[in-house]
């Protein structure tokens, strides 16, 4: 069970990190209302920075992203009998995460009343820029693609300052090609909070668009199962 702890804790962490900067820029009556991109871009990626070092004190590998763990198992790269172990662990992490962020922002949402004034399910998943879904899609498949290939030549990235590198990682990848989605490069840290933003009682909450919600996970998985099957070839 170590690998479902080490997914769990280390998801609940990213997700807590992460979501919580959409929240900051996004809800009213906060000091990080209106920050940008790259406040943004950043914080995703210190938010998996310290998911992966949390995951391996746990005894995980640090995936905390069903595309990273399918992938990697698809061609050998990981043993499949962990895979449904970390699976559970990235989603309820994700969901817990998100749920923390709620109780966090709680006073926010209700006075951030409207989509317009900024209380969407963007805070918590991701929804493209300009909406095409072929394009959407393609994004997601891309942004996957870069980052996970950089993984996979990364060896253990829960060793030494490596968290720091794959931080730095998502971080390039958010401002180099997450512009037009979102980047959401990871079907947990989407659809987890997506689920958390549907069902829990979040004040003056919007759609959820789960029509989208294909887009963020099918892209990623794609984009991993590429990335592996090209490291496996070249190797």
């Amino acid at each position: 069970m170590s690998g479902f702890w080490g997914e769990f804790f280390g998801t609940a962490v990213l997700i807590v990190l992460g979501v919580g900067c959409g929240a900051g820029v996004n809800l009213k009556g906060n000091y990080a209302h209106g920050q940008n991109w790259t406040f943004i871009s950043l914080a995703w990626g210190m938010a998996v920075t310290f998911g992966v070092f949390v995951a391996g004190q746990f005894g995980s590998l640090g995936h905390l992203n069903p595309a990273v763990t399918i992938g990697f198992a698809a061609f050998g790269f990981f043993p499949w009998h962990e895979v449904v172990p970390y699976l559970l662990g990235q989603f309820l992490g994700a969901f817990v995460g998100a749920a923390i962020v709620i109780i966090q922002y709680y006073p926010h949402f209700q006075v951030t009343k409207t989509v317009n004034e900024g209380n969407t399910v963007g805070i918590f998943s991701t929804m493209p820029a300009i909406k095409n879904s072929l394009f959407n899609f393609l994004s997601e498949v891309i942004a996957t693609f870069v980052f996970i290939f950089t993984l996979l030549n990364l060896g253990n990235f829960t060793q030494g300052l490596k968290p720091v590198i794959v931080g730095l990682l998502i971080m390039v990848v958010g401002q180099a090609l997450g512009g037009t989605t979102g980047f959401a490069l990871n079907p947990a840290r989407d659809w987890g909070p997506r689920l958390a933003y549907t069902i829990l009682p979040v004040p003056n909450r919007s759609s959820a668009h789960w029509e989208y919600a294909w887009v963020p996970m099918l892209g990623p998985l794609c984009g991993g199962l590429l990335a592996s099957g090209l490291q496996y070839v070249l190797k």
